[in-house]
């Protein structure tokens, strides 16, 4: 046994200190080489001192191999937990957009005075007055997501990319891959009208095989004519947030850009909100280099209160200034942080249970510690020893962390697609293993501190002529476990109150009725060609997919529910009631289009009036806008919310109003169905607006089918009919409705399922502190123990005494916990529904819950503590 350094009579003094040390400065350079020399023996020695110390600590764990796998298997599930998490935080929210400098870039929308924020997207004058005036912008630029049909020889695609202004790629600091960008003389007023297009990375790689020599060739897109390729971009870059796009279809703004198009700000047009006659503007801008957020936002709203001054249609309406990288990170925070926090108190819980074990294990070293005092080892010496043995069990602990983290993060990835943003950005790789090292040294400390403290401050006296029991624990020891204890059961409860609440609101959003029937609907994204016959493919489509075997219903929709999809409309002009002119005013109503049998096949109710039928047809889109003589009147159905909204003390049917699509021609009201929740399950029914599919042409649509069985058996047959019609048809997206209903809260289910697993995870560390706790009592009290059965105590009693013991720790755990979850619980508010952040109901369950099972965790130890031998434990006495 390695007994370490022993005392010396007469301890080596520096130099500095000796009788010398007032002329040591006159020895010149032999006296420095000297002083030199000195510290440098004196930190080798250290140095192989605390090597001698790891040595011995990693025997001592060799000799221990069950003590060293439980001690090591607790930290590993606390540093992999918590490594996992952050990876996901590292990938998510610490890893920024790749562009130079993306703390500068700047997203620019329009908000209501009152602080609300305003759907309406800023129109070309505004932003361009914005662009004009301010000083604090390098470069401020218009831009709108757009989507398109990716014409090719072996088929075709559906691809999305970006309409720009000049300067848009020096505004995100990127240069092309390949070629160039736009020349101003490049841009037209319409990007339809464009020639000229530049490549994502991602597409010329899947698309065109990395053509060297594609700069020049043409790509044929359905909406375009032929357009030149003039660059293409390097990989990684993404889209930035179009605001009032986000509800198209195939809208994801944490994908990568398909392409972009040249386009200018249309002038003669200064009212107009739409960049492209296609979509609304969205606005960018990267900061100078001297100026913040803050005055940016202050130049803004100056500037915006002046256009409010001169022109009585923007009253009410202001700038609002947001860093792209927090609006890129608002989702993933509300989701990730709170999740952070849990799962570090689930590392902590583990730390506890390592210290009490390395406690015990103290206890049982005594003798050795007492002998090593004897024979001149100092305090020190053991204090490093214990800690050095604690870092050995923690770097043990954060290897295999390393490797759970690897494994909890592929789990991870696998179940948070649609809940975590740029999921395909995490990875465990540096950042987190250097995480894991720190980690692993703040758990040695955390868990060896305590032993350490014990060893150094052993009598050895008293432990050698075995005048105390040598294997237990002081009052002040056990008072200071029993705390840590405390704390250990506070934290749980915090984690199990969270996940608790988490259950509920996943219980609640499943109890809720959306309106319409989600069971045996098969859903995909179709998208044809711009030139194809409108009308025929549908029509077509809809005879072949319903009469397959199988199917009930088949319909064509834009604005498929709970999954953001519609237009949002707030330029309603109602027949006979005063227009709305200032846009702070405006009222935006989802707008949809679908085609006869969609109510049916959702199984919405018709409230009143009459559905669509095959005859509600304007003819075609060509003819939107220049109506002809005996064509059908343009109808359209309201929910009930609009019902109530615009004609609260009136009946709807037969009234007209104007609206976009076509607002030169006016709309009758056929119809009210019932309300639904087709923007999220966590929102109430918002007015609605529905149009019939044949009157107005579009792009791109959801074809849902219901069935009598298995939706997925259908999906390859339904795919074939589209095809049969038109080989060139991209169809994509195919899920079920019950699928997109998960899918919408996603957030909600990964969070639950991670918290509930944290919770339990924490929970069996938490209940084996008690135990051990519990235990070390026991066998620290046994001679009190042994003293009260011989005078006759019943063993009741003493089971009683160990229950009491446990339960007085349990309950001022369940005290501090309650106080610390009131607090933390608010971290969920994003994520609860249908439950507060301080339901009574959630906390007094899971109390109750916790010290019924808690007490079950005090019943051996107090088993144990009537099972004492009264001679054999006082033999000694």
């Amino acid at each position: 046994m390695c007994c370490g350094s022993t005392r010396t009579s007469n301890r080596v003094k520096p130099i500095a200190e000796s009788k010398y040390g007032a002329n040591y400065t006159n020895f010149g350079e032999r006296g420095v080489f000297v002083v030199n020399q000195y510290r440098d023996m004196r930190l080798a020695s250290l140095g192989d001192n605390m090597w001698q110390d790891v040595r011995f600590g990693a025997r001592m764990l060799r000799k221990n191999p069950g003590f060293t796998i439980i001690a090591a298997l607790t930290l590993a599930l606390g540093i992999g937990a918590t490594a996992s998490v952050f990876s996901l935080v590292q990938g998510v929210l610490l890893t920024p957009p790749a562009y130079p400098q993306p703390e500068r870039i700047m997203l620019i929308r329009t908000a209501r005075a009152n602080g609300q924020l305003n759907l309406r997207s800023p129109t070309t004058e505004q932003w361009t007055d914005w662009q004009k005036e301010s000083r604090s912008f390098e470069v401020l630029v218009g831009y709108d997501w757009t989507f398109d049909y990716l014409l090719l020889r072996d088929g075709g695609e559906a691809v999305s990319g970006l309409e720009v202004t000049g300067d848009y790629f020096k505004m995100i600091g990127r240069e092309p891959f390949l070629g160039r960008t736009f020349l101003e003389a490049e841009s037209p007023k319409n990007p339809q009208a464009a020639t000229f297009i530049i490549l994502g990375y991602d597409l010329w790689q899947r698309r065109f095989h990395g053509e060297p020599h594609i700069l020049g060739q043409k790509v044929l897109l359905s909406r375009h004519a032929p357009l030149t390729v003039v660059g293409v971009m390097p990989p990684g870059v993404r889209f930035l947030p179009s605001f009032g796009e986000e509800m198209n279809p195939n809208y994801d703004v944490n994908a990568r850009v398909d392409y972009w198009l040249p386009v200018t700000p249309d002038l003669s047009k200064p009212k107009e909100a739409e960049g492209s006659g296609n979509g609304p503007w969205s606005v960018a801008g990267r900061l100078r280099s001297n100026v913040t957020p803050a005055q940016a936002q202050s130049e803004l709203s100056a500037i915006a209160a002046r256009q409010a001054q001169a022109d009585h249609f923007y009253q009410g309406i202001t700038a609002k200034v947001q860093p792209l990288i927090e609006f890129l990170n608002y989702d993933g925070r509300n989701l990730l942080l709170p999740l952070l926090g849990a799962v570090f108190f689930v590392f902590l819980i583990a730390c506890g249970n390592v210290a009490g074990l390395l406690l015990a294990r103290g206890l049982q070293r005594q003798p050795e510690y007492a002998l090593r005092c004897a024979l001149g080892a100092q305090r020190v010496r053991l204090f490093r020893q214990v800690l050095a043995e604690s870092l050995v069990h923690a770097v043990l602990g954060g290897a295999l962390g390393v490797m759970l983290a690897v494994a909890i993060v592929k789990v991870l990835k696998a179940i948070g697609g649609f809940a975590i943003p740029r999921l395909d950005s995490v990875t465990v790789g540096g950042p987190v293993l250097v995480f894991c090292i720190v980690f692993a040294v703040l758990a040695a400390v955390l868990a060896g501190l305590l032993p350490a403290l014990r060893a150094s401050r052993l009598d050895p006296a008293q432990a050698i002529k075995g005048s105390a029991p040598v294997c237990s624990a002081t009052c002040k020891e056990r008072s200071l476990l029993g705390t840590v204890t405390v704390l250990q059961t506070a934290l749980t409860l915090v984690l199990l109150v969270g996940a608790g609440m988490l259950v509920r609101t996943v219980i609640n959003l499943a109890r809720v009725r959306p309106g319409f029937d989600t069971q045996n609907i098969l859903t995909m994204s179709v998208m044809t060609d711009y030139d194809k016959t409108h009308d025929d493919f549908h029509r077509l489509a809809l005879e072949r997919v319903s009469a397959l075997p199988g199917v009930k219903n088949a319909a064509f929709v834009w604005g498929l529910p709970l999954t953001g999809n519609k237009w949002v409309n707030d330029s309603i002009k109602i027949a006979g009631q005063p227009d709305v002119v200032n846009l702070a005013d405006k009222l935006p109503v989802g707008v949809f289009s679908v085609t006869p049998g969609y109510f049916d096949a959702l199984g919405l109710r018709l409230l009143d009036g009459r559905g669509f039928r095959l005859g509600d047809s304007s003819g075609g889109w060509k003819n939107a806008f220049e109506p002809a003589a005996g064509e059908t009147p343009c109808v359209c159905i309201i929910n009930q919310a609009m019902a109530d909204k615009f004609f609260p003390h009136a009946n709807p049917i037969g009234r007209k109003l104007d609206a976009w699509p076509w607002p030169q021609r006016s709309k009758e009201i056929i119809g009210v169905v019932a309300n639904a929740r087709t923007q999220a399950l966590t929102q109430n029914a918002q007015p609605e607006l529905y149009f019939p599919f044949f009157q107005f042409y579009v792009f791109t649509k959801h074809l849902i089918v219901r069935t009598t069985s298995d939706p997925y058996s259908l999906a390859s047959t339904v795919q074939h009919e589209l095809r049969a019609i038109d080989p060139t048809v991209a169809v994509d997206h195919i899920k079920t409705f019950d699928q997109i209903r998960s899918e919408s809260v996603a957030s909600q289910i990964f969070a639950m399922r991670l918290l509930v697993g944290f919770s339990l995870a924490g929970g069996v560390l938490a209940l084996v502190g008690i135990y051990g706790m519990l235990s070390l009592s026991v066998g620290s009290r046994k001679h009190e123990m042994a003293i009260r059965l011989a005078v006759g105590a019943p063993k009741r009693t003493i089971l009683g005494l160990i229950l009491s013991e446990g339960l007085k720790l349990i309950l001022v755990g369940l005290v501090i916990g309650t106080g610390v979850a009131i607090a933390s619980t608010r971290l969920l508010g994003a994520l609860l529904f249908g439950v507060g952040p301080n339901d009574p109901i959630t906390f007094v369950i899971v109390a109750i819950l916790f010290t019924a099972v808690a007490l079950l965790a005090c019943v051996l130890p107090g088993l144990r503590a009537t099972r004492v031998d009264p001679m054999s434990a006082l033999r000694y006495e």
